[in-house]
């Protein structure tokens, strides 16, 4: 097979191959040929001979001393493979030996490679979970007992830590083990029997004078134990040393993560009074919590952070209910109130106020879920709790300074705006529980800020308290608050100077657009500041959306104001501040507002905001086509599907009928072609040409198809005149170049046309002829790729 050392030349069937000397040629091309081929093929031959029966000879060969920790380490792999997935291969009769020699081999890399000992260990572990509990019942009682012997000439120390090691590996092979769903029945409790014999080691090993490295592996083997179930009360007093080894800073994270493990146990709620004994133990932390803040130390604020959230979070309703400790329950909130207003910015100078916003939920929700009498005892301490959560969280929903903001990188400043998310969430979600008081709090704040002759204080705060707002009105309906029209009073006071405040302004109008449709008054207040913000492209997206959501709202009070809205959208577009994305809500905004006026002016607005388009595509219509006049055919094309997306007149009268908008409002449509019909039959030549010369392109006839798509589906039966001239052109496309968008539009068509008379005949014509160009693809390419494309 080995024809030049480090090569494989062999085929991958060739098993008689597979032996000491080849495999560490293999093993040695995997690791230093530079080729990648040659590597991938020393790997997929390595897999091979790692499941092959000759692998059984090879493996203990491979853990000889005088081989190196990269071929030790595919030998101890190798057996571990052939144990947990080729199991049944193994006589019964040679379990025995397999686990001595697995014991002998753990002995010697005791004090050798680590890497080699962990995949020895889990290969033993494999073993002893395929033996248990029949054919090796105690199997850990006997791992503890062989290794506390003395011999092999292993030093104490060492064996310790290889028990460790094999002990830890232990549990977390069972989580990942692929035994039949009836055995891990059965082996999780002989696991549960055998804790008997590891707690009282690791107790020991914990509470002597044990070095360092010896208590952080204790530390980690217990993690690995309670995840399986281990009764909290069993556990209870290693917990506590846990707790007496976090101000030991090398021991510190692997304490945290032992005992959060422990207390996030499903089972652990039972155990009412051991939770009620780690209350005070997590007060108590509260002074190195301090310090850690102080000296700015956030890997040991997070990990306090964590114990105390995970007590709260997964136990809040058992530490409600013992109503004799209601202070120290509340005691351990404000320990994680302290957590969540812990000082500096998320996510450059503290990671861990994130942590807690889970907790804010949960505690909400079970005080909520108590019977109404209990409820209102829990409200009357909990609700000034979320009060001051709420100070607590605009604060840390604020901004830097404009130079500490300038000097985070892009990711820092998006990893806080997802952190400002989660926080307008928990707002909302608290609003649930103060109600109508935290708007009038919020707006007390806003009020003092803007209308204080002191010295006005930082942008910040103000942006702070509006987002608040404007968290709460985006879900929830606030048309029945009594402060909000002294909220749109006090916006055009705020001196906007920054482009976050102008931002959030923009965003807390959008929010308020239906209260704006049931006070029309005040759109005189706000409308200049959307107007005005259109033309800053750092405003786009919140600009654009708000004036888009007052359009759909309010259409019916802007009609006063849809001149100067079409001037300012027009100069917009016309400039090209926008990109794509917004030019099209823009548009749907422009829909939007057009459909509430009498149709001369939709006719009027629509000829002076479209004909310069129309001028454009006409000349890139004459060009040959290539991709920069691609996209600005695309472009052009989506301006008008969105356009036409939400230009519906037809709404007018169901409007006012249904009580959403006064009916003296509007007249009835008159009579005659629909404005966006009229527009789509003086293109629709032009259209026609765009067609002949990128049919053979799907983006472009997309974009066609799109606009009447989105056409027909707007206007429905108000899209007749237009059938038959479109019947007729979707009939030559799909019968020149068969593309999906035509057999979409095709079955709109057919949808809403069919079934009347007057336009039976085109549409019987198109379905015809569609059906039968699909027919014959199938029929002359059976599985050809233009067959399937379809």
């Amino acid at each position: 097979m080995m024809e030049t050392p480090g090569r494989i030349a062999a085929t991958p069937d060739d098993t008689a191959d597979f032996t000491v000397e080849n495999v560490e040629k293999a093993l040695h091309q995997l690791y230093y040929d530079p080729n990648i081929e040659n590597k991938n093929l020393a790997q997929k031959w390595l897999m091979q001979a790692q499941v092959s029966p000759q692998a059984w000879q090879f493996c203990w060969n491979l853990l000889s001393p005088d081989k190196v920790p990269e071929i030790q380490y595919f030998g101890a792999s190798a057996l571990h493979t052939k144990i947990s997935r080729y199991w049944s291969d193994i006589p019964t009769d040679q379990y025995e030996s397999l686990k001595t020699q697995l014991f002998s081999q753990i002995a010697c890399f005791s004090a050798g490679s680590k890497m080699v000992l962990t995949r020895l260990c889990v290969a033993l572990a494999s073993l002893a979970l395929n033996t248990m509990p029949e054919a090796w019942p105690g199997a850990v009682a006997e791992m503890v007992r062989v290794f506390q012997e003395e011999g092999g000439g292993v030093d104490g120390r060492a064996r310790c830590l290889a028990l460790l090691e094999l002990l830890t590996v232990l549990p977390e092979e069972f989580q990942t083990s692929r035994l039949p769903q009836y055995r891990k029945g059965q082996v999780r409790g002989a696991l549960g029997r055998e804790w008997g014999s590891v707690g009282p080691l690791l107790q020991q090993l914990l509470r002597t004078d044990s070095p360092g490295a010896v208590k952080a592996r204790v530390l980690r083997c217990l993690s690995s134990w309670v995840l399986l179930d281990v009764p909290l009360n069993e556990s209870e007093d290693l917990v506590h040393d846990c707790f007496s080894a976090l101000p030991d800073p090398e021991l510190f994270d692997t304490a945290v993560e032992a005992i959060v493990n422990a207390i996030s146990q499903p089972d652990s709620q039972r155990y009412v009074n051991t939770l009620l004994k780690l209350v005070p133990q997590v007060l108590a932390l509260q002074e190195q919590l301090r310090e850690a803040v102080q000296n700015g130390d956030m890997e040991t604020c997070h990990g306090i952070c964590r114990i105390a959230v995970t007590l709260g979070e997964n136990h809040s309703r058992t530490l409600l209910e013992q109503v004799d400790h209601w202070q120290s329950f509340l005691a351990l909130v404000n320990m994680i109130m302290f957590c969540t207003g812990i000082p500096g910015h998320y996510p450059v100078n503290e990671t861990t106020s994130s942590l807690t916003l889970t907790f804010w939920y949960t505690l909400q929700d079970e005080i909520m879920s108590f019977e109404s009498d209990k409820q209102a005892v829990y409200l009357q301490v909990y609700r000034p709790v979320y009060f001051q959560l709420v100070d607590v969280l605009l604060h840390k929903a604020q901004f830097p300074t404009d130079q500490e903001y300038a000097s985070w990188s892009s990711d820092e400043k998006e990893q806080f705006r997802i952190y400002r998310v989660d926080i307008s969430d928990t707002l909302m979600y608290v609003y649930e529980m103060l109600g109508a008081e935290l708007l009038s709090n919020l707006y007390d704040k806003l009020g003092r800020l803007l209308t204080n002759a002191e010295p006005p204080t930082s942008w910040q705060h103000t942006e702070a308290l509006l987002y608040g707002f404007q968290s709460i009105a985006e879900t929830i309906d606030v048309n029945y608050s009594d402060v909000i029209p002294g909220l749109i009073g006090l916006i055009p006071r705020i001196n906007i100077n920054n482009v976050q405040l102008a931002d959030t302004v923009m965003f807390t109008i959008g929010a308020l657009a239906e209260w704006l449709a049931d006070h029309p008054v005040m759109l005189s207040s706000v409308l200049p500041l959307v107007l005005q913000a259109l033309g800053n492209p750092d405003l786009s997206v919140s600009s654009v959306s708000t004036l888009k959501k007052i359009c759909r709202e309010c259409k019916y009070d802007l009609p006063p104001y849809a001149t100067n809205i079409v001037a300012v959208s027009q100069e917009v577009l016309i400039k090209q501040i926008h990109k794509t994305s917004q030019c099209m809500w823009l548009m749907q905004a422009l829909g939007f507002l057009l459909s509430a006026l009498p149709v001369e002016e939709i006719l009027r607005n629509l000829h002076s905001l479209i004909t310069p388009y129309i001028q454009q595509l006409e000349k890139l219509a004459d060009e040959t086509p290539n991709p920069s006049n691609k996209l600005a055919i695309i472009h052009i094309l989506g301006l008008l599907s969105n356009l036409f997306t939400t230009l519906d007149i037809s709404k007018q009268d169901d409007e006012s009928a249904d009580g959403s908008a006064p009916p003296v409002k509007t007249a009835p449509p008159p009579p005659g072609p629909n404005p966006v019909v009229v527009v789509l039959q003086q293109v629709f030549a032009l259209i026609q040409t765009v067609l002949s010369k990128w049919l053979n392109d799907s983006q472009v006839v997309e974009a066609v198809c799109a606009i009447f798509e989105k056409s027909v589906k707007t206007l429905l039966h108000d899209f007749a005149p237009m059938v038959s001239q479109l019947s007729e052109m979707l009939g030559q496309m799909y019968s020149t170049i068969p593309q999906a968008p035509a057999l979409d539009l095709t079955r709109q068509m057919v949808h809403i046309f069919a079934s009347e008379t007057d336009h039976f005949p085109p549409i019987k014509a198109l379905f015809e002829l569609v059906t039968s160009v699909t027919l014959s693809i199938f029929q002359q390419g059976r599985g050809s790729s233009r067959g399937r494309d379809l």
